[in-house]
């Protein structure tokens, strides 16, 4: 079992990561304010979210989720290939979520338009 400390820690990253990432997407945002179709911003942006948001759980710790890009990285660096295949899973499935909610908010943008 991990002990408190770790837990404190396992938070405080995710915390930080979290506001990192509210941060950059909101400058990337504003970066690709210049791009002429809504379709292709909103596509960048659900792209970034699906990369940088997908989780995958530790083998280590059951129950402590790691960013799916950093944990597949590694792995791959490491050469261990069937970890780093489970989380470009996880990542293919978010983003065929994100295409779903990309596809939606489309078809809502073209409805309010109207």
């Amino acid at each position: 079992m991990i002990d408190t400390d770790a837990q404190l820690a396992y938070g405080i990253f995710w915390a930080a990561y979290a506001l990192a990432f509210v941060v950059f997407f909101y400058m990337v945002k504003r970066l690709v304010r210049f791009l002429p179709l809504y379709g292709l911003r909103t596509l960048f942006l659900a792209a970034l979210v699906a990369l940088l948001l997908t989780p995958v759980e530790s083998p280590e710790v059951a129950g402590w989720w790691i960013p799916a890009w950093l944990f597949g990285g590694y792995e791959m660096i490491l050469g261990n290939v069937d970890a780093a295949g489970r989380a470009a899973f996880n990542l293919g499935l978010a983003g065929l979520v994100m295409l779903l909610v990309w596809v939606l908010d489309l078809v809502r943008y073209r409805l309010v338009r109207r």
